[in-house]
C-alpha cells in the first residue's frame, strides 16, 4: 500500500512542528486546543500515517467552499435525534469541522477528533467564527482516547474510506457510546455484489489520493455495525453527484503521472462501471455519481 514506512518516518518523527514531543512525519501530537495526546510515529500504522500527512498538507482545501460545508445530509440523517441536556457528541475525522459545527449549532457539546493537527485548527476556527466552542483531540479513528460510555452521539462523515481498520473503528465506536446513544455514518460506498465497480473505483481513488483505503458496500458496513453490538435504525444508499474530476485532483494534490493513469482508467471503464457510477463527460468535465451510504444505529 502506498504511503510512508516506519523506516522513513523515524527521522522526521523526532521533529515537532510545534515544539511538542516526537511526532509522526513532522506532525505534532498536540491538539488544536493545546493538549498532547501522544500520537507518535510508533502509535500510527502505515495507512494512518499516510492519511495524517495527506490531510495535514491539504487541510486548506477543506474550508467553507468545500462540498462538505453543505450539511443537508446531516440534517436529514439526524431527524428525530435531539441533543439531550448536556448531550455529548464526538465527530471522528472531523476534517474541516463542518459536521462538528452543525452539531454545536444544534445543542451538542462537541469533541472533534482528527489525525491531522491542522485539520483540528481549522475545525476550531470554523466553530469559533460562528461563536461556538468545541474541544479538539488528536487521535486515529481506531484508537480513541476516551473512557467507555463517554458520548451520546458518535458521528463520522465522508472519512471511513481512509481508515486502516473499519472493524477496529466500529469496536471503538461501540465502546465510547453511552447506552441509548446513537452512531451516524455517512460515506461513499460501492454497490453490493459488484466487485468490478468496487475494484475500478478503488484503483482510481488510490491513484488520485494514496491515503485512500477502500470504500465498503452497504452490506459490509451493516455487518460491521451489527458485529460491534449496535442496532441499525436506518440504512439508506442514495446517489450523490461529485464535482468534476479536476476538482478532486486539486483537492488531493494528485501527482501528474497519477492524473494521467486516472484519465486512462476513465477512458477504459467498462459499460458496467459507467452505468453503476453514471460516469460521463459533461461539457468537457468528467463527472460521476457515488453511492452514498447514510446509516444510523443505536446502542441499546
Amino acid at each position: 500500500m502506498p504511503g510512508p514506512t516506519v523506516a522513513n518516518l523515524s527521522t522526521a518523527g523526532k521533529r515537532s512542528l510545534r515544539g511538542a514531543p516526537a511526532s509522526i512525519g513532522g506532525l505534532s501530537p498536540r491538539t488544536a486546543s493545546g493538549k498532547e495526546q501522544g500520537v507518535t510515529e510508533h502509535s500510527l500504522d502505515i495507512s494512518q500515517a499516510a492519511s495524517a500527512r495527506q490531510f495535514e498538507r491539504q487541510s486548506d482545501r477543506y474550508g467553507k467552499s468545500h462540498i462538505l460545508a453543505d450539511t443537508a445530509d446531516v440534517t436529514a440523517a439526524l431527524v428525530g435525534i435531539e441533543a439531550p441536556a448536556g448531550g455529548t457528541a464526538l465527530d471522528v475525522a472531523t476534517g474541516g469541522g463542518h459536521t462538528a459545527l452543525w452539531l454545536a449549532r444544534h445543542g451538542w457539546k462537541v469533541t472533534a477528533g482528527d489525525i491531522a493537527p491542522r485539520m483540528l485548527d481549522s475545525a476550531a476556527k470554523l466553530c469559533a467564527e460562528a461563536g461556538l466552542k468545541i474541544e479538539t483531540r488528536l487521535f486515529p479513528a481506531e484508537k480513541m482516547p476516551f473512557a467507555a460510555e463517554s458520548f451520546d452521539l458518535v458521528a463520522v462523515r465522508v472519512a471511513p474510506h481512509h481508515f486502516s481498520s473499519p472493524a477496529r473503528f466500529m469496536s471503538e465506536v461501540a465502546r465510547v457510546l453511552k447506552p441509548g446513544g446513537h452512531f451516524l455514518l455517512i460515506d461513499s460506498c460501492v454497490p453490493d455484489d459488484d466487485p468490478q465497480t468496487a475494484e475500478w473505483l478503488h484503483h482510481v481513488e488510490k491513484l488520485r489520493d494514496p491515503s485512500h483505503g477502500r470504500y465498503l458496500s452497504r452490506k459490509t458496513w451493516e455487518g460491521l455495525v451489527q458485529g460491534a453490538g449496535l442496532t441499525i435504525e436506518r440504512s439508506q444508499v442514495q446517489p450523490f453527484k461529485q464535482p468534476d474530476l479536476q476538482w478532486y485532483f486539486e483537492t488531493a494534490a494528485t501527482k501528474p503521472g497519477n492524473r494521467q493513469q486516472v484519465m486512462q482508467a476513465v477512458g477504459s471503464a467498462s459499460p458496467r462501471v459507467r452505468a453503476a457510477l453514471r460516469l460521463r463527460n459533461e461539457r468537457g468535465k468528467i463527472v460521476w455519481w457515488w453511492p452514498r451510504l447514510t446509516l444510523v444505529a443505536a446502542k441499546k
